[in-house]
């Protein structure tokens, strides 16, 4: 009788863990439906009108070939790339050397004080909730047009993301040679010198190098929007309808940008190695 009413029981127990299961993923999968349908809706996404626009789009493909190399032989696409590689090697730059600051005043193991460790958290949030577009258009007001404005957004643009990279990786570093400096009466400066950052200097690097590859991508868009480099040669040749010219400046920003990455990747590799080695 008692093995009966054990036997029920447990079915029950189980039928009720079954349902709430059901429910649990039936509200779920009716909130994403409900999601899906009004965003739809609320984008206008029509199948209709993307098979109707893709004839526009080959029209324009077709006009683009073949791309005219000799748009390449006046030096001021060449000066542009070299403008690009220098508003994202330089804002990735500042921008590290800044975030490294602020990474060791946010990290708890690390800032002088939990009204500093918080305040500097609360200043790189604000920074990431701020799209570097609108970065650029305040300090076009400032600085003017130019890839003087769009080193600056992409160095402020670093500040938030590597700043907080900065400050978790000081925080996961291992406590005791920090433990044992401050046993011998090392300052503070001390062991942030010799026991925090021949940690974490090889994840600095490797993080600096990794924001280096979205950098350089942000600045062909800043370009566009008045941050100079290649980035505004493109954007001129299309409004121009010049759309052979439009190709052969986009292969060479193609090639630029792989090899930046294959440089960058090659780059981490060798770092993560020597991390690994130690």
């Amino acid at each position: 009788m008692n093995g009966t009413i054990s036997l029920g029981t447990g079915r029950r127990k189980a039928e009720q863990r079954h349902r709430r299961y059901y429910e649990r993923y039936l509200w779920t999968g009716g909130l994403l439906v409900f999601l899906f349908g009004w965003n739809a809706a609320e984008l206008g996404l029509s199948a209709r009108l993307f098979i109707e626009g893709l004839p526009h789009f080959l029209a324009l493909v077709a006009e683009m070939f073949p791309p005219n190399w000799q748009v390449l032989t006046g030096g001021r696409v060449w000066w542009g790339i070299l403008e690009t590689l220098s508003m994202a090697f330089m804002g990735t730059f500042l921008g590290a050397a800044v975030s490294f600051v602020l990474g060791i005043l946010a990290a708890g193991n690390a800032a002088p004080s939990r009204a500093v460790r918080e305040a500097v958290r609360t200043l790189m949030a604000a920074e990431r909730a701020v799209p570097t577009l609108v970065i650029i258009l305040l300090l076009v007001v400032v600085v003017g047009l130019g890839p003087f404005a769009g080193m600056l957004a992409i160095a402020i643009g670093s500040v938030g993301m590597l700043g907080k990279l900065f400050a978790e990786a000081i925080e996961n570093a291992d406590p005791k040679p920090l433990e044992s400096l401050e046993s011998a009466g090392a300052t503070g400066m001390q062991v942030i010198r010799y026991g925090v950052l021949p940690q974490v200097m090889p994840s600095f690097i490797a993080n600096t190098l990794y924001r280096f590859d979205i950098n350089l991508r942000a600045a062909l868009f800043l370009g566009v929007v008045g941050g100079g480099g290649v980035g505004f040669d493109l954007h001129m040749a299309m409004s121009l309808f010049r759309y052979a010219d439009a190709l052969a400046i986009t292969a060479v920003v193609l090639v630029m940008i792989l090899l930046a990455e294959k440089l960058s990747d090659y780059l981490r590799r060798k770092i993560i190695g020597q991390e690994v080695l130690q």
